[in-house]
């Protein structure tokens, strides 16, 4: 669906003023698909984010610092969400001997387990409306954006 009818506006200050609010609103729409998707799954995407970096690393840890780097959303709190994850049994978190502050992160076979559910679902479908040739494209012209 075109923009001008999603947010109900009809006129925009320039094409680059449309993209802007475009890429926002499809950023958000997004974003609330995928915590729809996520959902059924008892994770949020942020936890989700933190598990496919760790599934990345396996068998090898990750510090919290270094998921806070890889993090897609550079708001996201890495200790909470490892904490939330730990309740869940999904990661294993071990703390330095030496220093309490200091502390690795590791996904465990129930976290891998899940993570393999999720990849099982369609979830590209949301991109159905794209070929792959326009999906490469979109890529190309995003990573572009961000310069």
């Amino acid at each position: 669906m075109r923009l001008e009818d999603e947010i109900m506006q009809k006129k925009f200050k320039s094409e680059y003023h449309k993209l802007l609010i475009n890429i926002i609103f499809t950023g958000n729409w997004v974003n609330a698909e995928s915590i729809k998707f996520l959902k059924q799954f008892g994770i949020s995407p942020q936890q989700y984010n933190l598990m496919r970096i760790l599934r990345g690393r396996h068998p090898e840890s990750a510090s919290i610092t270094l998921l806070t780097e890889r993090m897609l959303d550079k708001m996201s709190n890495a200790s909470r969400l490892v904490e939330k994850l730990k309740k869940k049994s999904l990661v294993e978190r071990i703390e330095c001997p030496n220093d309490r502050r200091k502390v690795e992160v590791t996904i465990n076979e129930k976290g891998l387990e899940l993570l393999k559910k999720i990849d099982d679902y369609e979830y590209e479908k949301n991109f159905k409306n794209l070929s792959v040739t326009e999906a490469k494209l979109l890529n190309s012209l995003l990573d572009k954006f961000r310069g």
